[in-house]
């Protein structure tokens, strides 16, 4: 009898991930991607990572908050077989859409999701690349059960701790990685 093992790698994510200090101004520290992006074997450790997490709660489909939550839903709902929609700003969506007005700690802004891109009951995971203060994470939340869908969780690959965005979620949220300052 022969056994085959499974070789598990793990990897630092930090490794690829660009500090970019005074972005989008001064006095904040940007998380950039893109240099997890262009690292094809960092970039697929983080998909697997992801897909292992939403895949284990059995979705119907992934939601990506604009536009960076696009990156990892698609080829993480390819990879499970399931279905895929989008959340974006207002007027950005073709065709109806349903619209949720929130207040974030510098003003006000509006998502949309296209009225079709969701049936009743279908379990839901909410993705993007970051949770910092949590403001559009729960507005997504709140847009998704007013029509009507079932949302399990939230997931995102990068959560800035510090910032407590995880509190205003009303459904369970994971991170690959977590910046405590």
């Amino acid at each position: 009898m022969h056994c085959i093992a499974k070789v598990i790698l793990t990897m630092n994510l930090k490794d690829h991930i660009r500090s970019v200090p005074d972005f989008p101004k001064p006095g904040i520290l940007f998380y950039d991607i893109s240099t997890l992006l262009s690292e094809p074997k960092a970039w697929r450790y983080c998909i697997d990572q992801l897909s292992e997490t939403v895949g284990d709660q059995k979705p119907d489909l992934l939601v990506g908050i604009e536009s960076r939550g696009f990156l990892t839903a698609a080829p993480i709902a390819l990879k499970l077989g399931i279905g895929f929609a989008l959340i974006r700003k207002e007027g950005k969506l073709p065709g109806k859409t349903i619209s949720y007005n929130y207040e974030l700690e510098y003003g006000s802004d509006t998502i949309e999701i296209q009225a079709d891109a969701i049936k009743a009951g279908d379990r839901v995971v909410i993705m993007d690349d970051l949770l910092a203060t949590g403001g559009t994470a729960a507005a997504t939340v709140e847009l998704l059960r007013r029509v009507d869908a079932d949302v399990i969780s939230a997931s995102f690959i990068i959560e800035l701790t510090f910032l407590k965005g995880r509190d205003k979620l009303l459904v369970p949220a994971s991170s690959l990685i977590a910046y405590n300052d």
